[in-house]
This record gives structure tokens, sequence and C-alpha cells, in this order.
């Protein structure tokens, strides 16, 4: 595990860029953290490090939103209101997880709240998340945020 201190939100989208330009198609990014850590800041970096030129907003009510125009498209994920896997299965979003460029996913901690596959789920809850580079985000201070990551660029 890696860890990065940004003292501002212009630096947690640096290390995000950083991230995007050195991303290959199939990345998944599992962001967990507070409100108001700095997640959705983290993806706007990234969508930029992919040369996504969109704006970058947080998909709380959409569950998904994808961005093309870059070198590779990106999925956007918020598991915010969603609270079982089941849930997760039901929305779609276990495609999400082999993407055909990236994903990254907000509360990514919410794809362990139910550990027992579903009905629909072709695989159980570990295989899921094998892949996940996971990133999690501290708030220490009114701009300052500990990321800590799994060691993948940047």
């Amino acid at each position: 595990m890696a860890t990065f201190i940004s003292h501002s939100p212009a630096e947690t989208e640096s290390l995000g860029e950083r991230w995007g330009r050195a991303a290959q198609s199939g990345l998944v990014i599992g962001l967990s953290g507070d409100l108001g850590a700095g997640k959705t800041q983290l993806v706007k970096g990234i969508a930029r490090g992919l040369g996504i030129t969109a704006l970058v907003h947080s998909p709380t009510f959409t569950l998904v939103n994808e961005y093309g125009g870059g070198r590779l498209r990106l999925f956007h994920l918020d598991l915010y209101r969603l609270e079982t896997r089941g849930q997760m299965v039901s929305a779609g979003l276990e495609e999400f997880l082999q993407p055909d460029g990236v994903t990254v996913i907000e509360w990514a901690e919410r794809l362990l709240a139910n550990e027992q596959p579903t009905a629909n789920s072709q695989q159980p809850t570990a295989k899921w998340l094998a892949n996940v580079r996971h990133v999690k985000i501290e708030i220490v201070g009114e701009t300052e945020r500990k990321i800590i990551y799994d060691g993948f660029g940047a």
C-alpha cells in the first residue's frame, strides 16, 4: 500500500490525472471515504488523465456516468444509495467490474455489504473484487487528505 498526502483539491486531481495517464483497459478502482473526502475530485483527475474533456460529476442519483472522447472510456459508479450486493446485481452493475475501459467506483466498500451471491450472480464477491484496486481517502484537515492506495502508478 502506498500513501499520498494531498494538501488541496488540485493535488488530489493531479494524483488522479497521473493514474489516468497510466491506466490500461480493464482497470477497476474502488474508492472509499467519507462524504466530502475528495472521491469525485480524484475521478475528475482520472478523467483528465484519460483525455476526457467532459464535466465530471458524481452519479449519486443515476448510479453510473459514462464518459467517452478520451484514450479509454470511463465508467463512474456511485454506490451510496445501494446497500446490498443484490441491489447492485439488480441494477446491472456487475458488467462494470470487467470494463472495456476504466471503472471507478465511489463507496466501493458497499460491494462487500452482502457476501452471499444472489440467484442472478455468476461469481462470489471475492472473485468480483479480485481485480479492484482499492483507494481509501481520509479527511485529515479542511483541505488535507490522506490517500492510501494499492500501488498502481503515481
